[in-house]
């Protein structure tokens, strides 16, 4: 596989994994749910949770074009489809709505109140 084709190959996994758009993202950033969820790094790093930094650059790579990313870029959306894919795995049972764990996924970009994530490497559903 060449290098462009898995730039395609991430780019198209990142846009399904990221299924909330950047209006909609970036207007939950700004909740106290979004703010208050999440991992946060120690020492002088301290605060904002890993998730909700990752928001702030998720937003960043969706209103560039695909042109204009770089391999860090890239090597960000692999990161976003990976968190996504392994926290879906974890969905707890019952009603999600209002939990911790769907909070923490919408950091990411990804609403799991929304369509399904396609399987990994599975065609795409758009």
């Amino acid at each position: 596989m060449s290098r462009a084709d898995d730039g395609r190959d991430t780019y198209r996994e990142f846009t399904e994994a990221v299924n909330m758009k950047p209006g909609e993202l970036s207007k939950w950033l700004e909740t106290d749910e979004s703010k208050h969820v999440g991992w946060r790094k120690k020492g002088p790093k301290a605060g904002e949770s890993v998730g909700h930094e990752s928001g702030r650059r998720i937003l960043d790579l969706l209103r560039r074009k695909r042109a204009e990313l770089s391999e860090a870029d890239f090597r960000h959306m692999r990161k976003v489809v990976g968190y996504v894919r392994r926290h879906m795995a974890q969905r707890p049972s019952g009603d999600v709505r209002d939990t911790k764990w769907r909070f923490s996924l919408m950091n990411w970009g990804h609403d799991p109140l929304k369509a399904p994530l396609p399987p990994p490497g599975g065609p795409s559903r758009r």
